[in-house]
């Protein structure tokens, strides 16, 4: 790992340990790394994290034609609301898991990777919440992580210093990601496990429902 990123990650677990809300340098006066998510439309905070996985802050209906234009199959929203407020498109499906960032869990994590990759299968994708920098780019930073194989100090030098937008509410991402078990996340994926405890109330509910069936 580079010296640039090791000194960020290093700044982002002190703040995870003091529970301090970070500030981030302006990361203009360097030129943006290839591997980040590249900007696409600064109206909608939309990026593209690979060719088949774009992140956005909440489009709207003027953003269609856009999405279109990308061949977007899928919109994943993290929000409470249904995004058919401004979505109507047959050919796109919509995918909506609601969460709040101080409350996520792994099977938050396996639910959102498991639809992002179900629906990659069917085209490019998009996923956001309202802003698209706390709940988006915690989602975005674990499918690097747990998909892509970056590590958690490359994957929270891009969330946090990839000009997502700021948020006092990184600190809760952070967190959760420095104590996040990789390893258990992508066995859990790959098995198709809804949770890495076998005590999670996704794990007991599907327990329970074979028992009841045998």
């Amino acid at each position: 790992m580079s010296l640039m990123r090791l000194i960020p990650a290093m700044c982002l677990s002190l703040v995870a340990c003091l529970n301090l809300t970070p500030v981030f340098a302006d990361d203009s006066a360097s030129p943006r790394p290839s591997e980040w998510a590249q900007p696409v439309e600064k109206q909608y905070n939309l990026f593209q994290m690979s060719p088949t996985l774009y992140r956005s802050a909440l489009p709207d209906q003027g953003a269609v034609p856009l999405l279109e234009k990308l061949k977007v199959a899928t919109v994943i929203s993290f929000l409470p609301e249904p995004d058919s407020r401004w979505l109507s498109t047959p050919g796109i499906e919509q995918v909506q898991l609601p969460y709040r960032t101080n409350h996520v869990d792994d099977a938050d994590v396996l639910k959102a990777l498991r639809a992002i990759q179900t629906a990659e299968a069917k085209g490019p994708v998009l996923m956001h919440c309202k802003h698209g920098s706390d709940r988006t780019g915690l989602m975005a930073a674990m499918y690097r992580v747990v998909v892509q194989g970056w590590s958690k100090e490359d994957a929270l030098s891009e969330m946090t210093q990839g000009g997502f937008g700021d948020s006092t509410h990184f600190k809760d991402g952070v967190r959760y990601m420095m104590k996040a078990d990789v390893d258990k996340l992508r066995t859990a994926l790959a098995n198709g496990d809804c949770s890495t405890s076998p005590f999670a109330a996704c794990s007991m509910k599907s327990w329970f429902q074979s028992a009841h069936l045998q």
